[in-house]
């Protein structure tokens, strides 16, 4: 047998027991190739995140006057407010009513949650104009929601953010964030702190 015949059926010989390795690994481990078809965690079920809000609640009210013009001059107002539970939990309809030095607000969020995308839509209505803004759009994380959606102000676009805190308590928090430069940054224009009212509404459980 010459050197290239040799060489030949060395090849060969290492190519059958590296086959042979192989073939034996995959029947020792029957789902090695399912691995990375299984999903890491299943998506997390939000849909009673806000359940914490029904009932009646009083409310104090902070609101920046003019927001994104560097104005720091803000306004308190204190009410009152009742969340309406709808659709067993994936739906609600949360009024306020408040009153302050700078006048009169009486709005209604309607938040309705999709199951296939695991996210919460907030759509905010002031009784001024009667006009559901565009929704907010997002989700719970760790006890933190946030929520995010585009609008127009003095003719600008801009970027707004919801965010949610202390849902597990009797005093939840929200700040309402408007951005004009992409995200980069966010200057807070509403924040309002909640006390549960222990007279529940008959509408409201």
């Amino acid at each position: 047998m010459n050197v290239e015949h040799v060489r030949a059926y060395l090849v060969v010989c290492s190519f059958v027991v590296i086959l042979l390795t192989l073939l034996g690994f995959a029947q020792q481990n029957p789902d090695a190739s399912k691995t990375n078809l299984q999903p890491t965690s299943a998506e997390r079920d939000g849909q009673h995140d806000f359940d914490p809000l029904i009932g009646a609640w009083k409310y104090h009210l902070k609101r920046r006057l003019r927001p994104l013009t560097g104005s720091n001059d803000w306004v308190e107002l204190d009410g009152t407010g009742v969340c309406y539970k709808i659709w067993d939990g994936r739906g609600q309809l949360d009024t306020i009513e408040v009153d302050g030095s700078a006048g009169h607000i009486e709005g209604l969020t309607l938040r309705t949650y999709n199951p296939q995308s695991h996210q919460w839509r907030l759509y905010w209505a002031n009784s001024k104009n009667g006009i559901m803004d565009p929704p907010q759009v997002g989700e719970f994380k760790n006890g933190r929601g946030e929520f995010f959606a585009q609008d127009t102000i003095n003719g600008k676009t801009i970027l707004i953010l919801f965010v949610w805190n202390n849902m597990t308590t009797s005093t939840p928090h929200f700040e309402q964030s408007f951005s004009d430069d992409g995200g980069k940054t966010w200057e807070v224009n509403w924040i309002t702190d909640q006390t549960r009212v222990q007279e529940v509404p008959e509408k409201a459980r």
